[in-house]
C-alpha cells in the first residue's frame, strides 16, 4: 500500500498542477447557464478535499475533478486487468463497440469540457435542426449489441463490478486525503484568478441595474 500511495500522491500533485496551469486561461461562460446541474461535480467528495465550494463556478470545479476521476479511473482499471477477468473481458467488448462507431464526439475532449453535455439547453419555441448527441446515438445505431450473458456470468460479472467499486472508493479517499495537502495553493489560485472576474462581473452588474436604460447616465440618476 506505501507503494500506492506515493503513486496516488505523485498523480494528484500533477493533475492539480496541471489545472493551475490551465486556470489563468478561465473565463466566466457568457451563455445561457444550464438547468440540469452536473452529476460529476455537484456533491463531489473530491471538490470537498480540495476546498472548492459551491461559490466557485461550475467550469473551475469541473476542470480538477476530471482529473482526479481520470487518475482514480486509471488505477482501477489497473485493479481490473490484473484481478477481475470477466469485467475486463467485457470492458474489452464495450471498448471494441465503441471504436467500431464511426462518429465519436465526446472522445479526446480537454479535461475542462469532458464529462459535459454535448449540446446547449434547448431554448423554448427554437428548436434544434440537429444535435450532436443526437447524430452520435444514430451512428451508435448501427453498431451491433454486445452478446448476451447467462444468469451465472451475470451475478459473477455483478460481484466483480462490486470488487472495483469498492477499490474505487479506497482509491478515492486516498486521493482526497492527498488533495487535503493542496488546499492552500488551490485556493489562493481561486484567489487570484477567479474572485477578480466574478467580482468584476458583480460590478459590471450593479452599474446596469443603477442605470438600466442609459448605461452613461449617473448611477442613481435614471433618465427621466
Amino acid at each position: 500500500m506505501v507503494v500506492v500511495e506515493r503513486s496516488l500522491e505523485t498523480q494528484v500533485s500533477q493533475a492539480v498542477d496541471a489545472w493551475l496551469r490551465w486556470l489563468p486561461r478561465w473565463e466566466p461562460a457568457t451563455h445561457r447557464g444550464r438547468v440540469a446541474p452536473c452529476r460529476r461535480c455537484l456533491g463531489s467528495p473530491v471538490l470537498s478535499a480540495a476546498g472548492l465550494g459551491s461559490d466557485v463556478p461550475h467550469g473551475v470545479q469541473h476542470g480538477l475533478s476530471i482529473r482526479i476521476k481520470t487518475l482514480v479511473d486509471h488505477a482501477v482499471a489497473e485493479y481490473t486487468s490484473d484481478n477481475l477477468p470477466m469485467l475486463q473481458a467485457e470492458l474489452d467488448q464495450q471498448a471494441a463497440r465503441n471504436r467500431a462507431r464511426s462518429y465519436r464526439p465526446a472522445e479526446g475532449l480537454e479535461p475542462e469540457f469532458e464529462g459535459l453535455p454535448l449540446d446547449p439547453d434547448p431554448i423554448p419555441g427554437a428548436p434544434f435542426l440537429f444535435t450532436v448527441a443526437g447524430l452520435a446515438d444514430e451512428a451508435d445505431a448501427g453498431v451491433p449489441a454486445l452478446p448476451p450473458l447467462s444468469d451465472e456470468a451475470k451475478a459473477a460479472l455483478r460481484q466483480e463490478v462490486g470488487l472495483a467499486d469498492d477499490y474505487a472508493n479506497l482509491v478515492g479517499r486516498e486521493v482526497c486525503a492527498v488533495l487535503l495537502r493542496h488546499r492552500l495553493r488551490i485556493q489562493a489560485a481561486v484567489a487570484q484568478y477567479v474572485e477578480p472576474q466574478i467580482s468584476a462581473m458583480l460590478d459590471e452588474l450593479t452599474r446596469s441595474l443603477d442605470a438600466p436604460f442609459d448605461p452613461n447616465a449617473e448611477p442613481g440618476l435614471p433618465e427621466l
